[in-house]
């Protein structure tokens, strides 16, 4: 995939993970785009994972189709809570 996908992916599953997960995330567009970036790493991962059973960091189950994106927003959500998990526990 190129870099033009990858941004609009990230684009894509970054907005619809804020929008879906509860709470202030705050951030910009460009933290947007690298959390839906990281989230279609993860859900790629996960995808690979539960699809294979090995571990791969990957996104091939990510790209610009429908279920790309699901996988990259369910991706998103679960990076913005090891985020909001990070940060919680180093303001304490």
């Amino acid at each position: 995939m190129s870099i033009i996908a990858w941004v609009v992916l990230g684009l894509l599953a970054g907005a619809i993970a804020k929008a879906i997960y509860p709470g202030y995330q705050g951030g910009g567009i460009l933290s947007t785009m690298i959390l839906g970036i990281i989230g279609a790493f993860v859900g790629g991962s996960l995808f690979t994972l539960l699809r294979t059973g090995t571990l791969q960091i990957t996104a091939a189950g990510a790209g610009l189709t429908i279920p790309g994106i699901l996988v990259a927003v369910l991706g998103a959500i679960v990076a913005i809570y090891l985020w909001g998990l990070i940060r919680r526990s180093s303001n304490a």
